[in-house]
This record gives C-alpha cells, sequence and structure tokens, in this order.
C-alpha cells in the first residue's frame, strides 16, 4: 500500500476568513463558468452522444486514429480503441445521418464495419433526466445521511456545501478542457459524491465524537482521510494516463474527473470543512 507523510498544517496562523476564502473562491469560480457555459450553449455543461444523441460505428481497421478521422466526412466526436482487441476503434458522430456513415466505411478499403447504431435526440433527452435524477437522488440521500448523523446545522450542512462544491468544479473544468458529459463521467460524479461523504464525515466525527483538542482531532483525522484521497488519487491519475495511452477515451475521462474531484476534495474538507468546524465549536451559538 501506498503511504504518504501528511504534514500537520498550522491552522492557529490562518484566520477563518482566510481559510475559506480560497475554496469558495474557486467554488464561485467554477459557478461562474456553468453560468457562463449555460448562457452561450443552453446546457451547463457539454453534452456527449450519450445525452444529445448521435451515431457509432465500429471499426476494424489498420489506419491510425487520425486517418480514420479523416476518412469521413461527417464530423467524427472521438476516436476509441475497443479494450483488448487490436485494430478495433469505436467512432462516435454527432450527426443521426447513420447511412452516410455506413456507406464510408463499406466504400473504404481498409476498414470493415463491425456494428453500428444511433442514439436518437429523444432518446439523449431521457438520459439526460435520468441523470439528473440519478445525481440529486444521490446528493439528497447524501444530505439526510449528514443531518442524521450529526443532527446539528453547521457540521451537517458542511458536509453538503463540501459535496457540492467538490462535483461543481470537476464538471466546469470538464467544460474548458473538452470533456463531455456521458454516462461514464455521470458515474465518476456520483462516486465523487461518496468519496467527499468519506472524507467529510471523517473528519466531523473526529473533531465532534472523538476525545481530544480541537487541532489534535484534525490532525488525527487528516493523517488517515488525506493519505485515503492521496492513493485514491494516485490510482486514478494512472487509469487515465494508461487509457490515454491505449486510446480509451471513457476510462480517461472518468479518471480525469476524478482526479480532479478527489482534488477538489482535499481543499474544500480541510480548508472550508475545517474552517466550518472551527467557527461552531470556538464562535458557533452551539458549543
Amino acid at each position: 500500500m501506498v503511504e504518504f507523510e501528511v504534514p500537520e498544517v498550522d491552522y492557529t496562523q490562518y484566520s477563518n476568513r482566510q481559510l475559506v476564502a480560497v475554496p469558495l473562491a474557486v467554488l464561485l469560480v467554477a459557478l461562474i463558468v456553468l453560468t457562463g457555459w449555460w448562457a452561450m450553449t443552453g446546457s451547463p455543461v457539454t453534452l456527449g452522444v450519450d445525452f444529445k444523441g448521435g451515431s457509432e460505428v465500429t471499426v476494424e481497421t489498420t489506419l491510425s486514429q487520425q486517418e480514420i478521422r479523416e476518412s469521413f466526412d461527417e464530423p467524427v466526436v472521438s476516436v476509441q480503441g475497443v479494450q483488448g482487441q487490436n485494430n478495433q476503434y469505436i467512432v462516435t458522430f454527432d450527426s443521426s445521418n447513420i447511412n452516410a456513415i455506413r456507406q464510408t466505411v463499406d466504400n473504404t478499403e481498409e476498414m470493415e464495419r463491425l456494428r453500428s447504431g444511433t442514439t436518437s435526440p429523444l432518446f439523449g433527452a431521457e438520459n439526460q433526466r435520468l441523470a439528473v435524477v440519478g445525481v440529486g437522488v444521490a446528493f439528497l440521500g447524501m444530505s439526510l445521511l449528514a443531518f442524521a448523523l450529526f443532527r446539528t446545522f453547521v457540521p451537517s450542512i458542511a458536509i453538503v456545501v463540501s459535496a457540492f462544491s467538490d462535483i461543481v468544479i470537476p464538471v466546469a473544468i470538464m467544460n474548458l478542457v473538452g470533456i463531455k458529459l456521458s454516462l461514464g463521467t455521470v458515474a465518476a460524479l456520483l462516486m465523487l459524491i461518496g468519496y467527499s461523504v468519506d472524507s467529510d464525515i471523517l473528519l466531523n466525527n473526529h473533531v465532534l465524537r472523538r476525545s481530544g483538542g480541537f487541532y489534535e482531532s484534525t490532525y488525527r483525522a487528516m493523517r488517515t482521510g488525506v493519505t485515503m484521497t492521496l492513493t485514491s488519487i494516485a490510482a486514478m491519475a494512472v487509469m487515465a494516463v494508461t487509457a490515454t495511452l491505449f486510446g480509451i477515451e471513457l476510462m480517461a475521462s472518468i479518471g480525469i474527473v476524478l482526479v480532479l474531484g478527489l482534488t477538489a476534495d482535499l481543499m474544500n474538507t480541510y480548508m472550508l470543512n475545517v474552517t466550518l468546524l472551527r467557527w461552531y465549536k470556538y464562535e458557533g451559538v452551539n458549543r
């Protein structure tokens, strides 16, 4: 198992305003990006074929991925290698003109069409609805769990705000780096809710229910929580790099989203959440 040396941050050197400023500023920028994207495109995040419709064809060919792209008149969204299969690629298009795509493949001597299909805009819209409902139900369940466990407003809302930020920040970066929302990246966002709850509940439990002073309890939680999160970041980074090298775009996107979200979770848990807990312990109305 990988072990990370977790330094003890001297929180006494920073005021609550100083600690909370960075995560709130990053969250504000992320919300501005999503709002601007929504105003320009009609959606807060760039939608993939799963959510807006399009076509997909699986081909077997010795051509390079760039040569595959150049073979089609229709704009190619992505070319992904099929895991475990040499010279097989899944080619995705925004267009639903599947007959023209099939004809191009059939007329290209170097390519053999294995299978093809389309996702209609209506089916994509239904996927959108189900994805929003799924994320919403997961977030609501997480929020109810937080309030059920701690039964006080500030510690519970700290978990909810941190989890919200852990999702919003990577979604905003997805727009900026060109990662589209797919069923795979939605699964990554759902995993981030679970990761966020783990680290935040660990911190809150140590501070509110374990013996010892505030800073001692915080450092004790950090030794476990930071090691856990850094290990996950390292694993997801390896997955993203490996998937990129092998041309597995979906797995690479999932890995990148998880790395971004887990990095945001470190910031939100040990700056935003710690600040709210310290305020609650020392300055809040409930002591």
